[in-house]
């Protein structure tokens, strides 16, 4: 395996809150509709137009995947929201990590007092054959990850001062 490149996308965690929001955006739209055809008020239709325009906007965060993808010792990572618009979250240099390994691993033994930032890149359950991963960055950050077996064994590879599967 002397891949370089490789790029996989992982289902994110679901936003409950954009989902509630947009729940409640529908429901004062209809209540609005209904109101404005039952008793004629312009307000109320332009209250329509504008809870509609909630109802879309929150329903664009309702559904984010994660893209990660490997390019000679950099990792991308961006989010996909509604699998239409994509927004480039960050790059990490795999030569400032300290360690990447399995979330129950030992090796993270060390790290665990770390009282950093923690991103979180993974998806909200292990399934599909994605096994959920640690990096410990730059010091004290740490940034979980969801991967698949090729983007372990392209890691193993590539990184193996900072990779440990165990």
């Amino acid at each position: 395996m002397d891949k370089g490149y490789y790029e996989f996308l992982v289902k994110g965690k679901p936003n409950t809150t954009a989902k509630l929001l947009k729940v409640v955006f529908v429901i004062l739209a209809i209540l609005s509709l209904a109101g404005a055809l039952l008793l004629g008020n312009t307000i109320l239709f332009i209250l329509v137009i504008i809870f509609g325009a909630g109802t879309y906007f929150a329903s664009l965060y309702t559904d984010v995947e994660f893209e990660y993808l490997y390019l000679e010792k950099e990792l991308s990572i961006d989010k996909v929201f509604n699998k239409e618009r994509r927004k480039h979250v960050e790059t990490l240099s795999l030569d400032k990590a300290l360690v990447f390994a399995p979330e129950k691993s030992s090796k993270l033994d060390n790290y665990g007092k770390a009282e950093g930032k923690v991103t979180d890149y993974s998806c909200a359950e292990e399934n599909n054959g994605l096994k959920k991963f640690v990096m410990f960055y730059e010091g004290n950050r740490k940034i979980l990850f969801s991967l698949d077996e090729e983007m372990i064994k392209l890691l193993k590879n590539k990184c193996p001062r900072i990779f440990s599967e165990y």
